[in-house]
């Protein structure tokens, strides 16, 4: 019997939206002297990141992100480079997931997280005008400040039964299944309560995530000295579409927090992966001080068309493949 799987998700329209606007973002680079290249998605290594999980093909895993191959680029040449990728999550399904999308990541030599963040902003400028979206003025919000204000405590002191008693006075379901970890439990308390507050109309960026949440960016402190990430989130409305860091570049630092993270994973049971030596190795041998991003196109994409859902945008998601 025939289904109507065989169908695309996406118009004709819709894919020629997704095309004109993988010509913006070329156009823009171009522009900025921003070499395009491509590295490839299996590799024999991946990421230890316990809340993210990669497909395993024989012996190697398909890409996560091309982060890792990329900044082997930038200790090679120290020069700005961008990719539009196709990259793979094992389980993101939903809403607003697939498990095979599109990544535009891009490095920027000499800058910090915070002019990366003019760069992200240029090109969302030249993005709203071509679609003829009003650009706004971002807005920023810090992480630790508006955790402090919702939990009606100082950041530093926030704990996971303060997190459960705004739930609790707010009478929000709060799952049991967090236990105590406390960036989990943080990360829900700003989905719930500081997020939804963001303009529906405007870009918002989420700078000062906690230390524990630095991944691969570098750490400092904030106006209340305390040690945050050099790292932010950008949301168009309620939808996040971009992470960017101000990149850590010490290799026995990234080696720690590698193995942090497989110790995580052990802690769960889930199953251990292999550590990336080339991209430890290229770390070692020096990596330009740099900032780089990743911006999903696929719901940037969703945005601009006004779609539901991420299936709506692309020619075929995961139940059509």
């Amino acid at each position: 019997m025939i289904n109507n799987n065989w169908r695309p998700g996406a118009s004709l329209d819709v894919l020629r939206l997704s095309a004109a606007l993988r010509t913006c973002v070329r156009d823009y680079m171009s522009e900025q002297n921003v070499l395009e290249v491509v590295t490839p998605a299996l590799s024999v290594a991946t990421t230890t990141d316990p809340n993210i999980h990669s497909y395993q093909v024989a012996d190697q895993y398909l890409h996560t992100s091309p982060e890792f191959a990329m900044k082997r680029l930038l200790a090679a040449y120290a020069t700005d480079i961008y990719q539009i990728a196709t990259v793979f999550r094992d389980g993101e399904s939903g809403r607003f997931h697939n498990a095979e999308f599109t990544l535009l990541e891009w490095y920027r030599v000499g800058m910090n997280h915070l002019a990366l963040i003019e760069d992200v902003s240029a090109l969302m400028q030249r993005v709203f005008t071509l679609f003829k979206k009003p650009w706004i003025t971002p807005e920023f919000v810090r992480y630790t400040d508006a955790v402090s204000s919702v939990c009606e405590k100082p950041f530093g002191e926030t704990s996971i039964i303060d997190i459960e008693r705004v739930f609790s006075q707010r009478k929000r379901s709060y799952p049991s299944a967090i236990g105590d970890d406390l960036d989990a439990a943080l990360d829900l308390l700003m989905d719930e309560f500081v997020v939804p507050e963001f303009s529906d109309d405007g870009v918002t960026y989420v700078l000062d995530y906690p230390a524990s949440q630095a991944a691969l960016a570098r750490i400092a402190t904030n106006h209340d000295q305390i040690p945050v990430a050099e790292r932010f989130e950008m949301y168009w409305g309620k939808v996040e579409l971009a992470n960017g860091f101000h990149e850590l570049s010490d290799a026995t630092e990234q080696r720690t927090r590698f193995e942090k993270e497989l110790s995580v994973r052990a802690l769960r049971g889930e199953k251990q992966v292999r550590l990336d030596e080339n991209l430890l190795s290229a770390l070692a041998n020096g990596l330009p001080d740099c900032a780089g991003v990743a911006l999903g196109l696929d719901r940037l994409t969703l945005k601009l068309t006004g779609a539901e859902q991420i299936d709506d945008v692309l020619a075929f998601s995961g139940r059509r493949a």
